[in-house]
């Protein structure tokens, strides 16, 4: 694309992996191991194996299908033009969908850390004040992630030394936790698919990406690699202390793990830690959602006037603030305790898509196995999920579904 109209190429690959960071390690590493742990029990490592796995392969077809187009909207972009409009549409819906309850999840967090008692008002005060960041330029979103990522990386540092020496967790570390099951495995990989899937971010910037052929393939898997070692590092870590039932019955199990280590003074940093956390995801979701429906604005799948740049700072300024606003509103209204299972099941689905676009690249069964794998983990996973979600998520694909039909109806 031409760089009149469009958007600017300022992002080298150490952005791009920081970006990707800042969307993996984020509020993720304080929750979702809990719930996971429910599912797993003992098997929780085995379940973040399997995670980690349809995550590098969704990982590769991504970075493959982003060099050739190299624009914003990911997947939106990928399947309109490896599968046809409908899958590109299917796509862009899951994502959009699928993250914004991520993000209004994401702005709870942060409230929930900052003021108990006062999540929802300290939500919408986070979405605008970071949707405004992200209106000033993605440059200034950058900086801010890289300063996120390093108080985050920080206070996990902490949590692993403090876990590790501190001569285990008593009575709360022999709980074994519940069964292990095939079942609650690929459940507990699906919830904590949700922490990996930030490397989209990285894809769906790539308009803005420097040299993106050779950049996007390089950040992705660095920046899948490197929190997967976090996300390793820190569940052994916790596990180590309270086991896989102390974690399993956790509301905020990294506080609990350091008080039951015996560095109660930690539990503080650690809450900071974890709104910074929220606050990185937030920043980085809301670059991510924005840039897909300013792709699918230009394509008419959503309103026109959102497929607007700022001439001056160079961004989707509609798009950004007409998600800011929608964010702002569910933050405000609507209980996400599931957002978690209801953002894996579109996610998912939506990586179902980037890989069968990038199983049309080759024709030789080799070359096909990274998307054939990707494909179908990402299918098993998301019906492994929670009963709830699957059936909300299915609901809402079928309504992005019939828009479609009932627009290309009016069109003809």
């Amino acid at each position: 694309m031409s760089e009149q109209g469009g958007l600017r190429r300022t992002l080298g690959t150490g952005d791009a992996v920081v970006i990707g960071l800042g969307s993996m390690v984020g509020a993720g590493i304080f929750t979702a191991p809990a719930p996971a742990a429910r599912a797993a029990g003992s098997g929780l490592l085995a379940g973040l194996a399997l995670a980690a796995v349809v995550a590098y392969c969704n990982a590769m077809s991504s970075a493959r299908l982003a060099a050739l187009y190299p624009a914003s909207g990911g997947t939106y972009v990928y399947g309109r033009e490896r599968l046809g409009e409908f899958w590109g549409h299917l796509a862009g819906w899951a994502f959009v969908v699928g993250k914004t309850a991520s993000c209004a999840a994401m702005a709870l967090t942060v409230g929930a850390y900052v003021w108990p008692g006062h999540e929802r008002a300290v939500a919408v005060g986070a979405v605008v004040a970071l949707t405004a960041v992200n209106y000033r330029g993605v440059r200034r979103s950058v900086r801010v992630t890289r300063v996120t990522v390093a108080v985050v990386l920080a206070v996990l540092a902490a949590v692993v030394v403090a876990c590790l020496g501190g001569g285990g967790g008593g009575e709360a570390g022999r709980s074994p936790g519940p069964a292990v099951t095939p079942g609650g495995v690929l459940e507990a990989a699906g919830l904590l698919f949700f922490a990996f899937a930030g490397y989209a971010r990285i894809a769906t910037l790539g308009e803005e990406v420097r040299d993106p052929a050779r950049t996007i393939p390089r950040a992705v898997p660095v920046a899948l690699g490197l929190a997967l070692v976090v996300y390793a590092v820190v569940t052994v870590a916790v596990l180590s202390v309270l086991g896989a039932g102390g974690l399993a019955g956790s509301a905020a199990p990294l506080a609990d793990a350091v008080r039951a280590a015996g560095a109660g003074w930690l539990a503080p940093v650690v809450r900071v830690g974890a709104a910074v956390a929220a606050l990185g995801s937030l920043l980085a979701l809301i670059l991510g959602v924005s840039r897909t429906t300013l792709a699918m604005a230009r394509d008419r799948h959503l309103p026109g006037a959102l497929a607007a740049v700022h001439p001056q700072f160079h961004v989707p300024h509609r798009a950004e603030v007409a998600v800011g606003v929608v964010v702002a509103v569910v933050a405000a209204t609507v209980d996400l305790r599931g957002a978690i299972g209801f953002s894996s099941f579109g996610v998912l689905l939506y990586y179902a898509i980037a890989n069968a676009s990038a199983w049309t690249l080759n024709r030789t069964a080799a070359a096909r196995v990274l998307p054939g794998v990707g494909l179908l983990g990402c299918l098993v996973l998301a019906f492994a999920l929670p009963a709830v979600p699957v059936a909300v998520g299915s609901a809402v694909v079928l309504a992005g579904a019939l828009v479609y039909g009932i627009r290309r109806t009016l069109e003809t």
